[in-house]
This record gives structure tokens, sequence and C-alpha cells, in this order.
């Protein structure tokens, strides 16, 4: 949520870049932005969603009132569950002239469930962000550059396309997504010392920093659950990132 923010997407969008906005704006949010944005930044955002009944409700109002948006972003931390392909058939259901992305695997055969349950785009990751910690505290997760390759030939093999998400620290990270077949390559903590982001400032040692964590993090948690659940661990980090002043100075 520090990094798919309004401020963000108005930035990017003067480099054609794209901006999956987080899930926790309000439809007021929603409207003030979107009522003041350009036609390059609203063709260049998704709406992020998660699977429950009042996640799928924001998703329609948002469109509904902003028909000029064309993408949706089902956005889970590990897409293996029956109740999340039965969510992305129904967003088909509900959308069917909008370009869905769905998220986030990392095997073939659950690439082309995906694609096959009315997604276009399937997001490729678990585990690799900087400030995820899903591989150490679960076992689950596998290494980003062999499922990019596996899914990208699974995906385009049925028409649809692939987006590696998370694990680019350096400009080569991108270029090794996107050799290895993605379409799209999604990043968070490359950009999170910036203005355009929401992370709380902090000065120590007189440098200045920016908070970045995980959406499963203790921060995270605490912020819009009420902390982690007892039944398990937090599978995020809270990290310092140097504050690098103003987006455009950098890309």
């Amino acid at each position: 949520d520090t990094v798919g923010t309004f401020e963000m997407a108005k930035t990017v969008a003067k480099r054609k870049l794209f901006t999956a906005i987080h899930k926790h704006y309000s439809i007021e949010e929603w409207r003030n932005f979107a009522s003041n944005s350009s036609a390059e930044v609203l063709k260049n955002i998704a709406v992020s969603t998660g699977t429950g009944e009042e996640d799928s409700q924001k998703v329609s109002q948002i469109l509904s009132e902003f028909p000029q948006i064309n993408f949706i972003c089902v956005d889970v931390a590990n897409g293996y569950s029956e109740h999340f392909v039965n969510f992305v058939q129904k967003m088909r259901k509900n959308h069917p002239k909008k370009v869905i992305i769905a998220g986030n695997v990392v095997s073939p055969e659950m690439t082309e469930q995906l694609i096959l349950s009315g997604a276009d785009i399937i997001k490729i990751g678990i585990g690799p962000g900087s400030v995820c910690t899903t591989r150490k505290q679960t076992g689950v997760g596998y290494p980003q550059l062999s499922c990019i390759l596996e899914c990208a030939d699974a995906a385009h093999g049925l028409g649809g396309l692939v987006m590696s998400d998370g694990g680019c620290t350096c400009p080569g990270d991108f270029s090794k997504a996107f050799g290895a077949g993605a379409d799209f390559v999604m990043s968070g903590g490359i950009f999170s010392g910036h203005d355009e982001t929401s992370g709380e400032i902090i000065i120590e040692d007189g440098k200045q920093y920016k908070l970045f964590y995980g959406m499963s993090s203790d921060t995270a948690m605490k912020k819009y659950h009420g902390g982690v659940a007892e039944y398990r661990s937090s599978e995020g980090k809270t990290v310092k990132i140097p504050y690098k002043g103003p987006l455009l100075n950098t890309i």
C-alpha cells in the first residue's frame, strides 16, 4: 500500500508505466483521484481487489462510475484455492470486456487454470519480494526465473500473458524477467524510497529513510486487520529504504 498509490500512478504514467492501485483506498478517494486524472493516467492503472463479496461490490462501483478504467487486478498472496478460481470466473462474468490480471501462482498448471477461468494476465511469484518472508516462514514458493520460464510457456500456449511479480533489485533483474518470457514485470521495493510513495519518513543519524513493508507483515496486518491471526505467522517484514526524492529524477 506504500507503492501502489494514486501519486505513483500520476507520475509513472508520464513514462508509459502501469500502476496496480492498492486495494485499501475508499470509494470517495477513488472518486477524487479519477475525477482529477487525465485519460493517460486512467488507461494505465488497474483496480486491485481481494476476493470477498465486499471487494467485488467495490470493484463494480468504481468501474461503473469510471468505465474508462480497463484493468482489474485480482490480488492474493497464494492463488492455489478453489475460492480464488471461482472469484476469477465471477469477475469475468461481471466484467466481460475488462482485462483481468490474477495471481499469484508459480506453476504452469495453475497458470493454465486461471486463463481457462477467464484471466488475461497471470501474476507469477510467491516469495521473491524484498520484504516477503513466505518462503522462509511457510516453505511455499519457487525460484522466480524458473517459474517465469515455465508459466510463460504455459500461458502463451493458451494465448494468455504473464506478469513477473517481485524480486527486482536492479535494472538487470527486469531484463532477466523479460528474457525468461514475462510480458510485464511488477516491482515495489525499487520505487519505495521516493516522494510518491506513502511510506513513513524517519530520520536516523541525520539520514532520511522511508518505511516499506510486505502486506502480510506485522505492520500491514495491524494496520488493516488488527494484528496477525493466532493460527499463522507474519510473512513479511518492514525495512528502511534510503530516501531518494522525486521519482522522475530516477526513471
